[in-house]
């Protein structure tokens, strides 16, 4: 309890400090921070399109956030979501655009395709780390490219679009996860049923990490992996089976984001929200519901930075320059742990003075 306790004090000390961060900032141009809060939180949370808005910008962050944090229980650093996200989304397009089944059958194959990409992405850097110890950060940053160049040749040559051959052509309604039951409900924004497999992502890695042998092990391999190999644990499968299940996550991002968010996927983009997934899970203490609230923050303040700067003179880029500094201040989280620590033993030492002196 007192760890959760401490994790929690520390997101919150990041999330505060980041927002005063940001007001010294909105001060030093001459813009008023009050206003600037006030829309910033609005633009996301003022009516039910733009809370749908805020959800759908989350989808996407809360499953590569949890690819991130999956990774970080196993002792591996995955940077690599944005390559994980194209390949999981080149797969899902690939299944809308040449299956013809029934719309819940087509839903189905299009996220287990998503996700079999991702996987097979995270699998290579997970079998280097595993066989020949090479580092998953470089890795991971190659296996990016490599997918950025393969969608690059890959949708111009095979799927491109009717009109540009920088996109592929348009994936049809019955493969989207957009419905218009939830278009009605949020009223034309751009939230989807992957808030569903979101959400089901959180619960299933909350189980997997805490009630599963599985879970034992990925997390005995992270504290210290040669202890771990000493007590019979297969260190080296599951060191692939966690970047497999990590880069399976990113996929279904891809999927949520390119089917569901958008319409088709273009070429010469590496989706920022493979980055954006370190941040998500660094403010979550790496832990799946920590990533999904995370993750609705940041939704939140990517949903409303074009209102702020549509009502005031802020330009939006402050509202990444916040997110930034709060980056910067979870980063230094051992720092922040410290100063709580020492914080709740000066008090716990006053506390103590003051019952003495009661009873003298």
């Amino acid at each position: 309890m007192k760890i959760k306790s401490n994790a929690l004090a520390m997101a919150l000390s990041a999330v505060l400090l980041g927002l005063i961060a940001g007001a010294v900032l909105m001060a030093a141009i001459g813009s008023n921070p009050f206003l600037g809060y006030t829309y910033l939180f609005r633009g996301g949370l003022m009516s039910i399109e733009r809370v749908g808005n805020t959800f759908a910008t989350a989808i996407t962050l809360t499953l590569t956030g949890l690819s991130v944090a999956f990774a970080f229980k196993t002792g591996l650093f995955n940077i690599g979501a944005s390559g994980q996200m194209l390949m999981g989304g080149l797969f899902a397009t690939i299944v809308a655009l040449t299956v013809s089944v029934p719309r819940p059958l087509l839903l189905l194959f299009t996220i287990l395709a998503g996700f079999a990409g991702g996987a097979v992405w995270g699998a290579v850097p997970g079998y280097l780390k595993a066989k020949f110890n090479v580092h998953e950060v470089v890795a991971t940053i190659m296996m990016n490219w490599i997918a950025y160049w393969i969608i690059y040749y890959v949708v111009p040559a095979y799927f491109k679009g009717a009109y540009l051959e920088t996109e592929s052509r348009i994936i049809p309604a019955a493969a989207s996860l957009k419905t218009p039951w939830l278009d009605s409900l949020f009223r034309g924004s751009y939230i989807n049923i992957g808030i569903f497999v979101a959400i089901a992502a959180v619960i299933v890695i909350q189980i997997i990490l805490k009630k599963t042998t599985l879970g034992y092990e990925l997390k005995a391999v992270g504290y210290n992996r040669d202890a771990a190999e000493y007590a019979g644990i297969r260190v080296n499968r599951n060191v692939i089976l966690s970047m497999v299940i990590a880069g399976g996550l990113a996929g279904l991002a891809g999927t949520t984001f390119y089917t569901g968010y958008a319409s088709n996927i273009q070429i010469g983009v590496l989706p920022n929200q493979g980055f954006d997934g370190i941040a998500v899970a660094l403010l979550g203490a790496t832990e799946p519901w920590g990533v999904f609230a995370s993750a609705l923050f940041f939704g939140l303040l990517h949903s409303g930075k074009g209102f702020m700067n549509a009502m005031t003179d802020i330009p939006p880029e402050i509202s990444d320059t916040i997110i930034a500094t709060i980056i910067y201040f979870t980063a230094t989280s051992v720092l922040l742990g410290r100063m709580w620590t020492f914080l709740g033993r000066l008090r716990r030492r006053r506390k103590d003075e003051s019952d003495k002196e009661v009873q003298k």
